[in-house]
């Protein structure tokens, strides 16, 4: 049986955004997040993130660094019993030729070879046109950006709220 999910953008939609963010010390969850992921994951919604992270590519910082704090940002999600399923990333700078950086589809092709996940019902919530843009570019139906990372003007979104937290996408998504 497919699975409903929520795609997920790290920065500006899980954690206040700074920019090119890798020591844990600096990592703080958007107010009202923890609630909201509860009450998505408690309607049966699987959850993954995927995220560029060109700091990699620049050499700002390691892949390592990335691993470490993923780990410390899952392991803070369990202790408040949410489970990220599959945390993909796009390591590569914006002038590298890949297939994962958003919006290519590469990371979520990759989250589709281990999971049967039903497109029709999941969602992708993003703070960036290439967040959008990646959702339409794999079929996923269902999309919202977010106001708590980037700054936009206009959005291809089926919804923008202000950030993710239970009561903005209350109203949104019906389980």
């Amino acid at each position: 049986m497919k699975q409903k999910a929520i795609f997920l953008d790290r920065d500006g939609v899980i954690n206040i955004e700074k920019d090119y963010l890798y020591k844990i010390e600096d990592f703080e969850f958007i107010d009202g997040l923890i609630e909201a992921l509860q009450y998505l994951q408690s309607l049966g919604y699987l959850l993954f993130i995927i995220t560029n992270q060109s700091g990699i590519g620049r050499g700002y910082y390691t892949n390592e660094d990335f691993e470490n704090l993923t780990k410390w940002m899952i392991d803070e999600l369990k202790k408040n019993n949410i489970t990220i399923s599959q945390v993909e990333h796009c390591p590569h700078a914006p002038d590298v030729e890949c297939t994962c950086r958003k919006p290519k589809t590469g990371m979520i092709d990759n989250i589709l070879k281990n999971f049967d996940i039903d497109l029709d019902s999941s969602w992708l919530i993003g703070d960036k046109t290439s967040d959008i843009e990646c959702a339409l570019n794999s079929n996923i139906k269902n999309t919202i950006q977010v106001r708590s990372g980037h700054t936009f003007s206009d959005s291809k979104a089926d919804y923008v709220i202000d950030k993710l937290d239970q009561q903005s996408i209350n109203s949104i998504i019906i389980g």
